[in-house]
């Protein structure tokens, strides 16, 4: 059968993955699906909507059969009646990204965020972070005006004043702190974990075993690799940017690629706290159309063999 795995360089190990050759040598028929190429959906207004793009093409004809993505895509599609499940979790990316403002802003803390625009790729992890953030600070969504905005070009809309607050990762951060000073109102590290994720259709990870115990023992090699040769991972990244009629730097890339973590784990209870409260608090800000139980997306029996393909790399 073949296999369809939806990639983006969002998620760094599936894009090594797809261009390494890895996974071919332990499956015969894989299909790589681009998800910048597929169809594009309706926008979203950020204000009362999640998208569900990622958990839509999972369960679309011409979609994919496995997925990785950050932290709030799998919320989104279980609260849609996705049936989805986790395959697993990388370590902490904590120095991904943080909540920044320019300097000379005058904005001193989440509470100055009231009434202001901040930008967020939206449905991403961004939306988690903004979201645990402003609770923290005893604000709601409705206190705040949020932009959709991508990943990289959010930096120059807060640069030119279009927001006010953005949610930044790098390597698009780096470019903007190189050339003007920033302040950093709230850090990833000690909000959450924020780990990338990947996961399936129950219907597949049920009659596909040996094919995902494949893609996950081939992301183990591939990110082996990629934390023993990040200048040759960052290549890649820089060759898709250039390739689409763009600059990228090749530091930065492998900047970025060495300080994350790599490697699939089982998910944790304590993501599943973290997944859970994230859920709890989308629905209370109207995000979400209904309540879930994230623990009905884990099936034990994926945890043990992602654990025990951990324990051999």
């Amino acid at each position: 059968m073949t296999v369809r795995v939806g990639y983006f360089p969002h998620n760094n190990s599936l894009f090594v993955l797809r261009h390494t050759g890895i996974l071919e040598r332990r499956l015969p028929d894989v299909e790589w699906v681009d998800l910048r190429e597929l169809p594009s959906k309706p926008p979203v207004d950020p204000t009362n909507a999640l998208p569900t793009l990622h958990s839509d093409w999972l369960f679309e004809d011409g979609g994919y059969d496995v997925i990785g993505t950050g932290f709030t895509p799998p919320i989104t599609g279980l609260a849609h009646d996705r049936d989805l499940v986790y395959i697993g979790i990388s370590g902490p990316r904590v120095e991904n990204g943080r909540l920044v403002v320019k300097a000379e802003s005058g904005i001193e803390s989440v509470e100055d965020l009231r009434g202001k625009r901040v930008g967020i790729a939206h449905g991403s992890w961004q939306t988690t972070l903004l979201l645990f953030a402003l609770d923290r600070a005893g604000l709601t969504w409705s206190d705040i005006v949020p932009v959709d905005t991508d990943v990289r070009a959010g930096g120059a809309e807060l640069v030119s004043g279009t927001i006010d607050a953005w949610v930044g990762a790098y390597p698009g951060l780096a470019d903007v702190e190189a050339d003007h000073e920033l302040r950093t109102l709230v850090e990833t590290d000690g909000l959450f974990s924020h780990p990338s994720l990947w996961f399936t259709r129950r219907d597949f990870a049920e009659s596909n075993s040996a094919q995902l115990r494949a893609v996950v023992e081939a992301l183990q090699e591939s990110d082996a690799w990629i934390e023993t040769h990040p200048r040759e991972a960052a290549q890649f990244f820089v060759d898709d940017v250039e390739r689409r009629g763009g600059t990228a730097s090749l530091d930065a890339w492998e900047a970025a690629l060495r300080g994350r973590p790599f490697g699939i784990n089982p998910v944790t209870e304590q993501f599943l706290d973290e997944q859970q409260r994230a859920a709890d608090l989308l629905l209370a800000n109207g995000l979400l159309p209904r309540s879930i139980r994230i623990r009905d997306a884990v099936v034990s029996e994926i945890g043990e063999f992602v654990a025990a393909d951990r324990a051999a790399v």
